[in-house]
């Protein structure tokens, strides 16, 4: 068991519903073990001006339900610099904080690498993205909520589009990464999904028109990943309606509405696991590592490991939403 005696939790990057049941494990396991712990406003922002607060189990009741983060969440270039990470490191040890929990993404966990390594304050980290797409976990917290929010928003989108027989481009988020397009498609029963790993053309997209209008198959759903290599949803769908006027092409971007709204059950345990365990790793001595859920095992992957490791999308769902979309 380490020395660790009081710890702090921050979130950072972009907000992702669940953030809020991770930071009530930590809080509520932390108390359990007889430590203090301190929640930082703002993310690495707030670690440098020192806006860190005492919490207690009360300050993180009912919030399990809300999305977003009530700690917030916001960019920091000061601590980027080795001034400010100074500053950060300074106001860390005006409370005697001795481990810290980050709830973020890839630029969290490049900042916890660099100050930890720097400074030798024990940081682990949860994966708090609704891209999934951080390498080491199956699920991050977030995504699971992202999906069925636009999954709800297409399935009232395929209404319209049922009843005035129009061909809808449906833009997801997903700059980078292609899970979000991927699942909602399945999910949602789409003809054809355009993601940032494939290199699917518009004249693929045409000829799949065509097929599907002689065999007389409703065909009016595209899900578009933001990042698709061949241009957004605006884009993709003037160069159908260039092609093949006879249809009627409209364009919905759902945008960051996925980001919003209460999570889901799934999303609020996997935080809760994860927020727990976070707290045990830290009693444990763990420090540098993020931690993941694979095949429902609590694993951990080094920072910089679950940075520059690339988490591809599962090759087999990929054929199986192809073989579906028929």
């Amino acid at each position: 068991m380490s020395s660790v005696k009081k710890i702090a939790v921050f979130t950072s990057g972009g907000d992702a519903p669940g953030m809020n049941a991770a930071i009530r494990a930590v809080v509520r396991t932390a108390v359990y073990h007889d430590l203090h712990v301190y929640g930082i406003y703002r993310g690495y922002d707030g670690m440098v001006t020192g806006d860190i607060k005492r919490l207690e189990v009360g300050d993180v009741a009912n919030i399990i339900q809300r999305g977003g983060t009530m700690l917030k969440t916001a960019r920091s270039e000061a601590f980027r610099t080795p001034e400010g990470r100074k500053q950060a490191y300074e106001s860390l040890i005006a409370h005697d904080i001795d481990g810290v929990v980050a709830i973020g993404g890839d630029g969290t966990y490049t900042g916890a690498d660099i100050f930890s390594k720097e400074y030798k304050i024990p940081f682990v980290g949860l994966p708090g993205t609704i891209d999934n797409d951080i390498y080491g976990t199956d699920y991050s917290i977030g995504f699971d909520t992202a999906i069925n929010t636009a999954i709800e928003a297409v399935d009232k989108i395929r209404d319209t589009a049922d009843s005035h027989n129009r061909l809808f481009f449906v833009e997801v988020m997903g700059r980078h990464a292609g899970f979000i397009a991927l699942h909602t498609g399945i999910g949602s029963g789409a003809g054809a999904i355009f993601l940032p790993e494939t290199d699917t053309s518009i004249e693929e997209l045409s000829d799949i028109l065509k097929k599907s209008a002689k065999r007389q198959k409703l065909f009016n759903l595209v899900i578009v990943a933001e990042g698709n290599q061949n241009g957004d949803a605006n884009t993709l769908a003037k160069q159908i309606k260039k092609g093949n006027p006879e249809y009627d092409v409209k364009v919905t971007i759902i945008g960051h509405l996925q980001r919003g709204g209460s999570p889901t059950a799934m999303d609020r345990v996997l935080a809760s696991r994860m927020g727990h365990s976070a707290v045990q790793s830290l009693l444990r001595g763990e420090s540098g590592v993020a931690l993941g859920i694979i095949n429902d095992k609590i694993t951990f992957t080094p920072f910089m490991e679950a940075v520059s490791k690339t988490k591809h999308l599962n090759k087999d769902l990929v054929r199986m939403a192809e073989i579906l979309a028929m």
